[in-house]
């Protein structure tokens, strides 16, 4: 498979710009592999696919405000600092992406807030927009954090154009996210509701939580036509012996797997046996699932519709087959369903 095989033409108006009223009303498209049938649901509707022993794994990982503006020393230049991840906590250093990066030299100063009292120092450069920044402030490590977070805002996608709302710190995070450390949200889990997350538990279906921190690595778009040549950056994997037992349970007696998101499945294939169960890990991943790929755990999975050649697309169409995936994406258009993190799910079966 190469990269063109991946492209389709997506229509503007398809990009979800805000999320559906009530998560659990989101429209889902059920595609069934073994008999090549798309059905239009909603995503509430869910539970009848379901049944009682059936495992959900779900990406608990908790989007913080990654997103900060910040001035350049002397020129006052308005500076865009997006947190990656955190380097060392006790020097206080963060992986950043700036922009405009062209401005932004080692050992420029930019400083945030009203106050200023937060300033950064650029101590590296790591890729033409990468940065890596010492914070300084005045202040215990909590006290820092606290302030990050209150000079920082909810990192929805770059293609919203719009401004960051209120509304936006709810619900561009999953209602079971516990575990700070994502830019980005398993958009995915997005959908559930508590309401149905209840009724499902009524149902009898059991939930494993594994913990991905998702990078903008998941984003990058892929410039070579060769698939094998791509790199995906490493995000963090924690897999706990409890979800392990959940999910290699479920397969014993034969019960279904789900993958909740592309993040869910890029997990479970991190950390497989050789006898095809889920092993306990915590490290990172850099795993990049495009086809032809044999899938160890997961039965069927939840995702959202994705963009043209993206590394998201190719990990649906390994799962789907390609033609399937397709006819699916080609009817998704006609019908006018919701695209990217707002948009709207596939339940792939």
């Amino acid at each position: 498979m190469k990269l063109s095989n991946f492209n389709f033409n997506l229509p503007t108006e398809l990009l979800a710009e805000f999320p559906a009223e009530n998560r659990d009303e989101s429209r889902l498209m059920v595609v069934n592999r073994k008999t090549g049938t798309i059905e239009h649901k909603l995503f509430k509707d869910l539970i009848d696919y379901f049944d009682e022993g059936d495992v959900m794994v779900l990406n608990n990982t908790k989007v913080f405000p990654a997103r900060l503006y910040g001035n350049k020393e002397k020129t006052g230049a308005r500076i865009e600092v997006f947190l990656l991840r955190e380097l060392n906590s006790e020097q206080r250093l963060w992986d950043v992406l700036v922009d405009p990066a062209r401005k932004i030299r080692i050992g420029n100063k930019l400083y945030f807030g009203d106050d200023d009292s937060l300033v950064a120092e650029v101590i590296d450069n790591t890729t033409s927009r990468g940065r890596t920044l010492r914070f300084l402030y005045d202040g215990s490590y909590e006290e820092f954090r606290l302030k990050l977070r209150e000079l920082g805002e909810t990192p929805i996608p770059k293609y919203i154009n719009r401004d960051v709302t209120p509304e936006d710190e709810d619900r561009y995070q999953t209602i079971y996210a516990t575990e700070e450390g994502a830019v980005a949200a398993p958009t995915a889990g997005l959908h559930f509701s508590k309401h149905l997350l209840k009724r499902l538990e009524i149902k009898g279906i059991d939930f494993a939580k594994i913990t991905l921190h998702i990078g903008l690595g998941t984003f990058n778009p892929v410039e070579v036509e060769d698939l094998s040549k791509h790199k995906m950056d490493s995000e963090e994997l924690i897999i706990t012996q409890e979800a392990c037992d959940v999910v290699n349970n479920a397969k014993a007696k034969k019960s279904k797997v789900c993958a909740v998101g592309t993040t869910s499945m890029r997990a479970l294939e991190s950390s497989v046996s050789s006898s095809h169960t889920l092993n306990p890990y915590q490290g990172w991943t850099n795993k990049f699932i495009f086809p032809p790929y044999d899938f160890s755990i997961a039965d069927c999975m939840i995702t959202n519709f994705h963009m043209p050649k993206s590394t998201l697309l190719m990990m649906i169409s390994a799962f789907t087959g390609h033609d399937l995936m397709m006819k699916a994406y080609d009817e998704a258009v006609k019908e006018g369903y919701k695209f990217y993190s707002y948009g709207d799910a596939m339940l792939i079966l």
